[in-house]
């Protein structure tokens, strides 16, 4: 079983979509590094052989930011504009739609619960 990043990827699923199984890679940056690695999209992630599994770790390492670091950078850039008080970062605090929807009805995902 690979494990890459902190992740264990699912052995029975196409490396291309275990690759999605790390926080910031999605399909198309899967696709990307494994044309870099020159691996095959179809081949399953148990069939890896440990020289394909270091290139796929290495790339990961070197070219991209994922998992716990860029967990870390969304939630400082959040904090960032929490604290400048800009208008994202007040509908931040006070738990509301930051992207300009309505809150007169719905809504309810980010307010919560009617009281």
């Amino acid at each position: 079983m690979a494990h890459i990043s902190g992740v264990e990827l699912p052995k029975e699923k196409r490396i291309v979509i275990g690759l999605t199984y790390i926080y910031g890679i999605g399909k198309s940056r899967a696709e990307k590094i494994l044309e870099k690695a020159g691996i095959d999209e179809n081949i399953k992630v148990k069939d890896l052989n440990t020289d394909q599994e270091k290139k796929l770790r290495a790339i990961i390492l070197e070219e991209y930011v994922v998992e716990g670091d860029l967990r870390t950078q969304k939630a400082m850039d959040i904090k960032r504009l929490m604290e400048i008080n800009c208008y994202r970062g007040i509908r931040h605090k006070t738990n509301l739609p930051v992207r300009g929807q309505r809150t007169h009805t719905n809504a309810r995902t980010r307010k919560g619960r009617k009281r």
